[in-house]
C-alpha cells in the first residue's frame, strides 16, 4: 500500500470511494422512466476499503452498484464490494511466487452469460454474483481456464458464444478461450506474442477476433515501485493480429504506427476486408496520460487524463495486399466506445462514447464519425453509457442510453436516461448517495417471467 503526505487526486472528489454498503428504496425519479426499461442496471469500478491507498486509480477493490427499475419506477440502489481474496487480504503472488487468482480486484466490468453474472478484472479469474450483488465465489469453467480473464469478453450476437482472451506477465503472454452459450469453455489456444503487454480490449467479427499487441509492456521497474506493472515501451512496437475462429491460434499480424488502445469500438468485415474502430491514443498522450493516472504528482487521476486525449479511428485491414490504412473519424476526445450488442461484430451505424475536459462533460454519440452531445456542464461526469434498445425498434439507434453521474465534488449522483436517437433526457434517477466515477456495466433485462 503506497502512503502520501496528502489524498491522492484518485481518492478526491468523482473519484473518492465511499466507505460503506448500502441499498435505498423507492429512489426519487424526474421525467418518466419507459416502462420496458424493467431489469437492473449494473456497474463495477474501484472502491478502495476505508483507509486504503491502493496507489492507482486502477487498483481499488471491486465494488458494484446496481439500480433496479421494474415498469416505471426506481425500486432499488444497492452497492457491495466483490468479495474476493484479495479484499480478505490474501496477496496475489503468493510465497512460493505462483499466482492466486482468486486475490484479484474485480473491479473493472460485469457481464451477464450462461446464466451467471461475472463480475471481470483482467488479471485473473471472473466472480459470480447474484442480482442482489452478493458475491458467489470465483470461477474457473469447472478448471478449464488456467489463466486470466480479460475484462472485455465478447458474445457473438449469433451463436451465443463468448469469446475472451487472457493476458499476463508470464508465459504464455496471451491466450484466447471461447465459452458456449451455455458458459462451457471449449476451446483455449496459445497465441505467440514477442512480450508481455497490457492487451486491455480486442474485438471480434462474425469470423475473426482481432488482437491489439501494443506498446504498453510489463515493467519490473514500474512494478518494484508499487504502481501498475506496465509502462510504455518505445522498443516494442506495435501490430493488429488477425484469427479466423475456425483456427484458433492460428493469426496474422498487421504492424500499425505505435499507439494505445485501452477500449475497442466494435469490428466488422466488409468486402473481404476487416474494419476496426477504436479510441486510440497517440504516443505522446498515453505517455503522460499514463502518468496522471499514476502514483506521480499525487496520483492525480481525473477523468480528463483518462478520457480527454484518445479519438475515434478506423483501421481498416486488407488480408489480400497485407495492409493496414488508419483513418482518423473525429478529433473530439473521448473514452468508453458502446455500442448496441445485437450489432457486436457486425456493421454498426452508430457508437456511443463520454467525454471529459475538466470543465466539460458529456454523452456522445457518433454516426460514421460525426458526433453529437448532450452536455452535462462543467459540475457533473458521465459514465459509460450502455444502449439498451427498444423491443419494438425498426432503426438501430431506437432505444435508451442508460449513464450514471456524478457530481465533481462527488457529493451526489443520477443514473441519466437518455433517448439514444437525439440524446434528449428522458429520466433521471436520484441516487442516494454519490457514486464515484468507475469503469464498465451492463444492462440485465428482467426474463419474461422474472417476479423478483
Amino acid at each position: 500500500m503506497t502512503t502520501t503526505t496528502e489524498t491522492p487526486l484518485y481518492l478526491q472528489g468523482h473519484l473518492a470511494p465511499v466507505p460503506d454498503e448500502i441499498e435505498a428504496h423507492d429512489l426519487p425519479v424526474e421525467g418518466s422512466l419507459p416502462p420496458e426499461l424493467t431489469g437492473r442496471y449494473l456497474r463495477n469500478g474501484p472502491n478502495p476499503l476505508p483507509g486504503e491507498d491502493p496507489g492507482h486509480w486502477f487498483a481499488g477493490h471491486g465494488m458494484l452498484h446496481g439500480i433496479r427499475l421494474r415498469e416505471g419506477r426506481a425500486e432499488w440502489y444497492r452497492n457491495r464490494w466483490v468479495r474476493t481474496a484479495a479484499l480478505e487480504g490474501r496477496p496475489f503472488v503468493q510465497p512460493d511466487g505462483t499466482l492466486d487468482r482468486t486475490a484479484v480486484r474485480a473491479n473493472t466490468h460485469i457481464v451477464h452469460h450462461g446464466g451467471k453474472l461475472l463480475a471481470l478484472v483482467e488479471n485473473g479469474f471472473p466472480h459470480e454474483v447474484t442480482p442482489d450483488l452478493e458475491t458467489l465465489g470465483p470461477r474457473d469453467f469447472g478448471g478449464r481456464l488456467t489463466t486470466a480473464m480479460t475484462a472485455h469478453p465478447k458474445t457473438d450476437p449469433a451463436t451465443g458464444d463468448l469469446h475472451f482472451f487472457g493476458y499476463g506477465a508470464l508465459p504464455p503472454f496471451l491466450t484466447y478461450h471461447r465459452l458456449t452459450a451455455a458458459g462451457e469453455l471449449v476451446t483455449s489456444a496459445e497465441i505467440a506474442v514477442a512480450g508481455p503487454t497490457m492487451m486491455h480490449d480486442f474485438a471480434v467479427t462474425e469470423r475473426h477476433a482481432i488482437f491489439l499487441d501494443l506498446p504498453m509492456a510489463f515493467s519490473l521497474e514500474a512494478a518494484m515501485a508499487g504502481s501498475l506493472p506496465y509502462d510504455w515501451s518505445d522498443s516494442y512496437g506495435a501490430r493488429l493480429g488477425v484469427m479466423p475462429l475456425d483456427r484458433p491460434g492460428e493469426v496474422r499480424w498487421f504492424e500499425i504506427d505505435p499507439c494505445y488502445v485501452f477500449h475497442v469500438g466494435n469490428a466488422h468485415e466488409a468486402d473481404g476486408r476487416i474494419v476496426l474502430d477504436v479510441a486510440r491514443y497517440a504516443p505522446e498522450d498515453i505517455r503522460s496520460g499514463w502518468d496522471a493516472i499514476g502514483p506521480n504528482e499525487a496520483g492525480h487521476a481525473s477523468a480528463a487524463a483518462a478520457t480527454g486525449v484518445a479519438t475515434l479511428h478506423r483501421w481498416t485491414l486488407d488480408p489480400a495486399t497485407g495492409t493496414v490504412t488508419q483513418t482518423q473519424l473525429s478529433e473530439q476526445g473521448l473514452e468508453f466506445p458502446t455500442v448496441d450488442d445485437d450489432r457486436a461484430g457486425r456493421p454498426n451505424r452508430y457508437l456511443y462514447a463520454v467525454a471529459d475536459s475538466g470543465t466539460r462533460s458529456a454523452v456522445l454519440k457518433s454516426d460514421g464519425g460525426t458526433v453529437t452531445a448532450h452536455e452535462l456542464g462543467a459540475d457533473a461526469v458521465a459514465g459509460e453509457a450502455v444502449f439498451v434498445p427498444a423491443a419494438d425498434r425498426g432503426a438501430e439507434d431506437e432505444g435508451w442510453l442508460l449513464s450514471i453521474t456524478t457530481t465533481r465534488d462527488g457529493r451526489a449522483s443520477d443514473l441519466l436516461v437518455l433517448d439514444a436517437t437525439d440524446l434528449s433526457r428522458v429520466a433521471r434517477v436520484e441516487l442516494p448517495r454519490g457514486v464515484p466515477a468507475g469503469f464498465h456495466g451492463s444492462w440485465n433485462a428482467d426474463p419474461a417471467a422474472d417476479e423478483s
